[in-house]
């Protein structure tokens, strides 16, 4: 107590429920803004996992197939999980087989980019299988935010210089001599 009162700071608790209690020495306002700070990017970063849903029928053709697995890797790598559903209709029904063996299919080739949570499975006239991502949500936001700052960072460092530099250059084009 005595040295936090000579020195002008407060004693802080950092860890109560330690056995001798920690305290700190520190400025307490300072304390508690970079907590404040630590909560707010916690908040910023923290995403919610969507579940966002692809549907087939039994019979696909290759084209349309490849567009499905283009748009659940592109969910897959936003971190969001994905619901592959097949749709049965009449005769179908009674081939759950030929689903399983279509997403099957489906699981291998989006293997880089997620794992199946749950099997495939019969729902009434559907057959559903959730795949998960490989990097959650907040992992996949965090790269995001890091690259976006890399990005303004070579930009501010190119802008000084690159642009005075370009306009010199563009009033002398080959051009203009040749058309003279």
């Amino acid at each position: 107590m005595r040295l936090a009162q000579e020195a002008e700071l407060d004693l802080v608790e950092v860890a109560p429920n330690s056995k001798p209690p920690v305290v700190k020495i520190m400025d307490y306002g300072k304390f508690k803004y970079e907590a404040a700070q630590k909560a707010k990017e916690a908040r910023r970063n923290q995403a919610n996992t969507v579940l966002k849903e692809v549907r087939f029928r039994l019979k696909i053709e290759p084209h349309d197939y490849m567009t499905k697995l283009k748009r659940a890797e592109g969910f897959l790598q936003s971190g969001d999980k994905v619901k592959a559903m097949i749709l049965f209709r009449g005769r179908e029904q009674s081939r759950p087989e030929q689903g399983v063996r279509l997403l099957r299919k489906f699981a291998e080739d989006v293997a880089e980019f997620g794992t199946v949570e749950s099997n495939p499975m019969i729902d009434g006239r559907n057959m559903v299988m959730v795949v998960a991502p490989h990097k959650n949500k907040s992992e996949v936001k965090t790269e995001q935010n890091a690259q976006r700052a890399a990005n303004r960072e070579a930009a501010r460092g190119s802008r000084p210089g690159g642009a005075g530099e370009a306009s010199d250059d563009d009033t002398d084009t080959p051009d203009s001599t040749e058309a003279e």
